[in-house]
């Protein structure tokens, strides 16, 4: 069990996937009401009006937790791999990386698509 608590790909997914679903799910139950700048998912296409933020807020946060459970559950990577750690690191940050691309894409899609 130690071991699993030291191999970095399990720590990098694993946190920063329960990170993503706990922010998902406090957006989804908390959203913004109103365009800010500090609270929210914050993009130029987002904040253009009100209708496009209520939209972009509740699409972003179940995303989000989507993403997190994904991220969450490839930590079982960490058990099957027998990667150095400098290696199991550098995939952890590049599956992290991807999931945040993969998260903008999907929701500026759904936000064109809905609104253009």
């Amino acid at each position: 069990m130690n071991q699993l608590f030291n191999d970095p790909l399990f720590n990098m997914t694993a946190i920063t996937g329960g990170i993503f679903f706990a922010a998902g799910l406090f957006m989804l139950k908390f959203p913004p009401k109103k365009i800010n700048f500090l609270y929210g998912y914050r993009t130029n296409s987002s904040m253009k009006n009100q209708e496009r933020w209520d939209f972009a807020q509740k699409y972003a946060a179940k995303e989000m937790m989507i993403t997190g459970l994904v991220l969450a559950a490839s930590g079982a990577l960490g058990f099957v791999t027998d990667f150095g750690s400098s290696v199991k690191l550098w995939v952890g940050v590049a599956m992290l990386g991807l999931a945040v691309v993969i998260l903008k894409l999907r929701v500026e899609k759904a936000i064109k698509k809905r609104f253009e």
